[in-house]
């Protein structure tokens, strides 16, 4: 697997610039609740972030709440962590265009194409 400092860097391309990253208080405010109950989304890993920045503070990409947060993604984590991918991994995955999906693994999720998106992933492990 790539360094942790390339991951990062490679992260920041697919996933855009800092209006496309919220820290854990702007994913309070976005779904109106609390900082306990993010950190807990973010420790049951029904979000994921990564510590980017300077300095480094934990953020979560936008396009994974918003509109809403999205009810695939941890079944998907799940699946990238039985490939050992690390958090910034997953990430990078999630935002790279995939192409037995036509689009990035987010992106289908996004359009509830769960399925296939986890077979990708499962692919990855072997």
């Amino acid at each position: 697997m790539a360094d942790v400092q390339e991951d990062l860097e490679a992260l920041e391309q697919l996933v855009g610039g800092a209006d496309q990253w919220l820290t854990v208080p702007d994913v309070v405010e976005l779904l109106g609740s609390d900082v306990l109950s993010v950190r807990r989304m973010l420790d049951d890993r029904l979000l994921l972030g990564v510590r980017r920045g300077t300095p480094k503070v934990l953020q979560v990409p936008r396009a994974l709440v918003e509109p809403e947060p999205m009810v695939s993604l941890p079944g998907t984590l799940t699946v990238l962590a039985d490939a050992r991918f690390s958090d910034v991994e997953a990430l990078r995955w999630l935002f790279t265009p995939e192409e037995a999906l036509g689009t990035t693994p987010v992106a289908a999720l996004r359009d509830n194409r769960i399925a296939p998106v986890r077979r990708a992933a499962q692919v990855l492990g072997y």
